[in-house]
Parts: structure tokens; sequence; C-alpha cells
């Protein structure tokens, strides 16, 4: 979650991961509600042979498909901690914090930068090219 404009203006991070590679697949911003996660939805609804593994929100259940739906805690801990670095990571999606996006493409941006930075190959791309200003 993070905050856009005011405090009182929550702005809702869905994700989707791919629990094998750790990888974020997609993301929305927007509400808490069922249009928010219909577009989440929307963006991985075409990967086949693929299994949903969802808490016991029932946004969840009206959405998605029930033949590849699981409900349980025990196969989200990769979602939560996906959800814990970057709330440790990223100053504007901490839960208590003075940081505020004026703009949600803002908070967008973010994440999409924090993503392509957590790939270890991008990375090291641009630490060379840092590394190499510094010198």
């Amino acid at each position: 979650m993070a905050f856009c404009g005011f405090k009182k203006n929550k702005l809702w991070i869905l994700k989707a991961i791919d629990r094998g590679t750790r990888r974020v697949v997609a993301w929305v911003l927007g509400n808490s509600d069922t249009a928010t996660f219909r577009r989440l939805y929307n963006k991985v609804k075409h990967l086949e042979n693929c299994v949903f593994y969802t808490d016991d929100w029932d946004v969840f259940a009206k959405v998605l498909p029930k033949e590849r739906h699981v409900i349980g805690k025990a196969h989200t801990v990769t979602i939560e901690q996906n959800n814990s670095n970057t709330r440790h990571h990223l100053g504007r999606f901490t839960r208590r914090t003075k940081v505020v996006s004026k703009k949600s493409l803002m908070v967008d941006l973010t994440l999409r930068l924090w993503c392509a930075l957590s790939e270890p190959e991008t990375f090291k791309q641009w630490q060379k090219q840092t590394i190499y200003i510094f010198r």
C-alpha cells in the first residue's frame, strides 16, 4: 500500500508473483476492490498451466476460476516476502511513513525501477556504470 496525495488516500498495490522464480509478473494500482483485482487478473489470465495461490480475501474467489485457485496461507509466503522486501527498500511503501507520492504514476514508476533492479543481470549492469562514473 502506498499513499497518494495525502495519507488518507490509500493506493493499493496488487501483485502477481511467479513462485518458482520469485519474480513479479504483473501489478496494478487502485482501490482494494473487485475491479482492481480484475485488472490484475486480465494481465495474467493468458498464462496457461498455472495455479493461483491466495489468502481468503473474497475478491479472489469472485474473479479467479475455481479449478485454478487454491486458498490458504501456506502458499503465500513468496508474495509476503516480496511485499516485505519492497517495504524495506522503498520508503514510500512502508506502513508508517512521511513519504507520500503526489501521483500514482510515480508509484508505478518506482515499482518498475525496483523490479528491474531486483534482477541480478540488470543490477550488475547499472552497478558497473555507476562505479565507472565515480572513478
